[in-house]
């Protein structure tokens, strides 16, 4: 069995819609995986917002607008009177739900539970387009089977266990579907599992199920070379090892989540990313095997801040470092790199939310300074000790560049570059020059 997840970005339309009914019905014995219709989340994110800030009225306003995207969407859909009824059944079960949110005290609980409609709406309504079609499927409650722990990570025994109890229940169905990114966390509460989170959910069930492939189905030809964005004459990356992709996607290659890699890897999964709207393309196949010596993409992390500690004093003594990394760990603030010398250490973060505690408790240590608005550019490939001029290729093509930090050495996977991100056009051009 094969899971296909589809982003929000190929439900864009009724025909994009219809392309991925077709891509379903090629091939039985898949499990679908889709995440809400494009811009869905977003909508209910503002619902949300507006019922922190006690605005019922324009809540409403909201949630009447995307319902009536939402009919207009049903009937460019459903080819028949019996399955038109049914969607717009479905519809108003859905919205008279979120709709209910607004009535009472918004407590903030609930936002998670707003959410989660995008993802059973979409499930449903594609359950319903394939069963016009006369498609033998079954609807897979994610609320059913998805579970994180107390710490917030999901729960595989659990996962595992209750997704086969489900699977046994529709014993003779060709496919299944189910829905991204939401789950329930260790309490019962509906949660989800953060941005990009449908990604994760295909990985953790492919590993569940033992899946044969995992296929992360988008609007673009695969993961490419470096972002098209900013630098012209792009490709697709043909092939990735499971480690060069995580890198790859943790630091800004924006096609696919960074947690994805983990269960796929453990389970040695393969993940091929496809596109939708070209289903005839290569794309990128994920999986353990390594092309020795060569380079592979550049990817480009923004809103970096980097943090300096200096105390001549405390430095070498026994015990600094773990003391400044133990404040990060109390603040739950990830570092991205990190650069030492004899009288100073710098690392980066991307997460702003405990800043102002953390620099004052670094502050106990040493002079602190931060730099704001930096970007992190990662060059991926082989960094094997046979691969010779790895670095160099990469740091000569930045000899125009202004660089602040670089890290090499902490994995076999990538040098990493710290820069301003006004220069960042500059770099990405550069290394595209060069390196490609």
């Amino acid at each position: 069995m094969k899971v296909l997840k589809f982003g929000g970005t190929t439900f864009g339309s009724a025909e994009k819609i219809k392309k991925v009914v077709a891509l379903i019905q090629k091939e039985n014995n898949n499990f679908i995986v889709v995440s809400a219709f494009e811009g869905t989340t977003n909508t209910l994110i503002e619902i949300a917002d507006c019922l922190y800030k006690k605005n019922p009225g324009e809540a409403n306003a909201i949630v009447d607008r995307l319902e009536k995207k939402y009919s207009e969407l049903v009937s460019e859909l459903y080819s028949t009177p019996e399955y038109k009824t049914m969607a717009d059944e479905l519809l108003e079960k859905y919205f008279s739900a979120i709709r209910s949110f607004t009535k009472d005290l918004f407590t903030g609980f609930e936002e998670k539970a707003i959410l989660a409609q995008g993802e059973l709406i979409s499930s449903s309504l594609m359950y319903l387009l394939l069963k016009e079609q006369q498609v033998n499927i079954a609807l897979i409650p994610a609320l059913d089977f998805m579970r994180t722990d107390k710490n917030s990570e999901p729960d595989p025994v659990y996962i595992k266990e209750k997704l086969h109890r489900q699977l046994e229940r529709y014993p003779n169905a060709d496919i299944y579907i189910t829905q991204g990114y939401i789950c329930r966390n260790a309490y019962g509460e509906i949660d989800n599992l953060e941005r990009g989170g449908s990604d994760f959910t295909a990985s953790l069930i492919g590993a569940a199920i033992h899946a044969e492939e995992i296929q992360i189905w988008t609007d673009r030809d695969g993961m490419q070379n470096i972002d098209p964005r900013f630098v012209e004459h792009t490709f697709s990356i043909r092939q990735l090892q499971f480690e060069e992709a995580a890198e790859l996607a943790y630091f800004g290659a924006r096609i696919l989540h960074p947690t994805c890699i983990l269960p796929a890897r453990m389970n040695n999964i393969p993940v091929r990313l496809l596109n939708t709207l070209n289903p005839e393309a290569q794309g990128t196949l994920i999986s353990g095997q390594m092309e020795k010596g060569k380079i592979k993409s550049v990817a480009a992390k923004d809103g970096i801040i980097s943090i300096k500690i200096k105390s001549g004093r405390m430095l070498l003594a026994y015990g600094f470092l773990r003391k400044v990394f133990e404040i990060f760990e109390y603040y739950q603030t990830p570092i991205d790199m990190i650069a030492t010398s004899e009288v100073a250490v710098s690392v980066t973060i991307d997460q702003t939310k405990h800043l102002e505690k953390i620099l004052d408790d670094l502050k106990k240590y040493g002079t602190v300074s931060i730099d704001r608005n930096m970007t992190i550019i990662c060059v991926v490939g082989d960094l094997d000790w046979d691969n010779l001029g790895f670095e160099s290729k990469a740091v000569q093509a930045l000899k125009d560049v202004r660089v602040r930090m670089i890290s090499y050495g902490g994995s076999n996977y990538n040098i990493s570059f710290l820069i301003q991100t006004e220069d960042k056009q500059q770099a990405l051009q550069a290394l595209s020059n060069h390196l490609f």
